[in-house]
């Protein structure tokens, strides 16, 4: 799956500039790995994941190739949802085009102004991140309120299950009434199911990021925070230029890598990795996921013949062999599947092996 982030937010509380520094790693990365796909409103970037150039340098080594094997890492869709304003949900700003837009995406990332700055006008007349969250929720639960409008109640002939769903909506309007996030009203997985199609605004999963100046960046908040300028600083830089800029700040990623990890953990989401002479590359599925199913991401008819799974740890699969490398380069003799296979470090596992993050597999699929 490619994980979509929606990002919402007043005006003036540094969307754009966020948005503009994704479109800066897009170009980048779209220069490096042309199957992204850009859009006007869309920023798609790599997931930060290290593994993956190791997995190619011994693929190199082993595999007695002139070149690394291409680098394909797991992606992630930024929506910038435009046209969010008070009085959104009553066709204000872009209305209603603003409301399909996110309900298309997986997890709401609600970008929140805390830095102060005299020159950049606030909607409000001063910044108030309290007020200002407030605001965006009661436009997402008013959207969802005029949702459950349309539902009809069901006939007394209607059935038993007819007549669950509706308690379970009832419950729901009684919820968001009271300004309470559907997420929060229902918490029962059968519930959700139940009224998954309404495609509830206030359902998915709502990641909260601060958007402070780079002297905040050290203070400590409850939830996550980054400096969209840094952000748009750091997309200029070579990659050794971003590591130097990211320790005179104190941090280890930048905001944009943060908050992709953030969303994984959130939304419950892991990587496996494959690798051979066509490709490295790491592929996103849910936390819980069976072989099967795993092999079904990268094509549908893997899922419907597979046989088996060749499966190995990264950490097994790049230092099985013998000592490190002093190098640390494709020079290494350590690892790769040939090692592993001859060390007796890869299991053979069947149709019912839930793969685990960081697992590197080798799918076998019968014809």
């Amino acid at each position: 799956m490619n994980l979509k982030i929606g990002i919402v937010g007043l005006a003036n509380v540094g969307k754009s500039t966020l948005f503009n520094a994704l479109l800066k790693k897009q170009v980048a990365f779209a220069a490096n790995y042309p199957f992204a796909t850009i859009e006007p409103n869309i920023g798609v970037v790599p997931v930060p994941d290290d593994r993956l150039e190791r997995l190619a340098e011994i693929t190199k080594s082993e595999e007695k190739m002139d070149t690394l094997p291409p680098i394909r890492p797991a992606t992630v869709e930024f929506v910038d949802i435009a046209g969010l304003v008070k009085g959104a949900s009553e066709g204000q700003g872009l209305g209603n085009k603003f409301l399909s837009h996110i309900r298309e995406v997986h997890i709401i990332c609600h970008l929140v102004r805390f830095f102060p700055d005299p020159n950049i006008v606030h909607v409000a007349g001063n910044v108030d991140p309290k007020r200002d969250r407030e605001i965006v929720e009661t436009e997402l639960i008013l959207a969802d309120l005029q949702t459950l409008a349309k539902q009809a109640e069901p006939k007394q002939t209607a059935t038993k299950e007819e007549h669950s769903r509706w308690a379970v909506i009832t419950k729901l309007k009684a919820g968001l009434d009271a300004g309470t996030l559907a997420s929060s009203v229902i918490t029962n997985p059968e519930e959700r199911v139940v009224v998954r199609d309404l495609q509830l605004l206030t359902m998915k999963p709502m990641l909260y990021v601060a958007n402070v100046s780079e002297d905040q960046l050290k203070e400590k908040n409850d939830i996550l925070s980054i400096c969209a300028e840094t952000e748009a600083q750091l997309a200029g830089l070579s990659e050794s230029e971003q590591k130097e800029y990211l320790q005179s700040l104190g941090l280890a990623a930048s905001g944009l890598d943060r908050l992709i990890q953030k969303a994984y953990k959130m939304l419950g989401l892991i990587s496996f990795l494959t690798c051979g002479v066509i490709e490295a590359r790491a592929w996103t599925i849910e936390n819980g996921t069976k072989a099967p199913q795993a092999a079904g991401v990268i094509h549908t008819d893997f899922e419907k013949k597979f046989i088996k799974a060749d499966c190995i740890s990264y950490t097994d699969f790049v230092t099985v062999g013998g000592p490190a490398s002093t190098r640390g380069d494709a020079s290494s003799t350590r690892g790769g599947w040939k090692k592993a296979r001859e060390f007796g470090k890869v299991r053979s596992e069947g149709k019912e092996y839930i793969v685990k993050d960081g697992d590197v597999i080798e799918f076998k699929i019968g014809t």
